[in-house]
């Protein structure tokens, strides 16, 4: 191959990839995925009307120590409004989700992406990865990462979701 074929294969091919994207303002792809602890599925359409952070982790994620318990914080003060954290393990090995609740225990929604399918579909980059969806299904925020800090501009920014129609 040539450069110029290099070249236009790789715009090509990224172009491919981006146009895929879950991006800010589109609607959140729907997905259906198993619950780590329990054996249930639960579809992320059965939470429409309500404000969701979907929270995409693995056991090794060192910030996703840190968001648990935060997150936790915030779930269990803003349920009653609307709120829900639903957060999708992305795990090979169950095994290690399931010591990682048995350490840091949560009240919120937890499911398993082993295969990362929808991780992809979400163009998961960084851990975690986290997506703010209004009442309505559409993404209204992207999250990378994670510290202490964070925690206030997301309380705020959910709770102005929650504040709309």
């Amino acid at each position: 191959m040539n450069y110029q074929t290099i070249v236009f294969f790789l715009i090509t091919t990224l172009g491919i990839a981006t146009a895929h994207a879950t991006d800010v303002g589109e609607s959140a792809p729907q997905f259906t995925l198993p619950s780590l602890q329990q054996d249930q599925s639960t579809t992320l359409q059965a939470f429409t009307g309500k404000v969701v952070y979907l929270d995409f982790w693995a056991s090794w994620c060192a910030p996703c120590r840190t968001s648990f318990p935060l997150l936790n914080s915030l779930h269990k003060k803003l349920k009653a409004q609307g709120f829900e954290v639903i957060a999708v393990n992305l795990d090979e090995d169950k095994a290690k989700a399931e010591r990682f609740i048995k350490d840091i225990p949560v009240d919120f929604t937890v499911l398993r992406d082993s295969k990362g399918d929808w991780a992809d579909l979400y163009v998961v980059e960084s851990m975690p990865s986290s997506f703010i969806i209004d009442k309505h299904g559409v993404v209204q925020q992207i999250h990378h990462g994670f510290s202490s800090e964070d925690i206030h501009g997301l309380e705020q920014k959910i709770t102005e979701l929650l504040a709309q129609k």
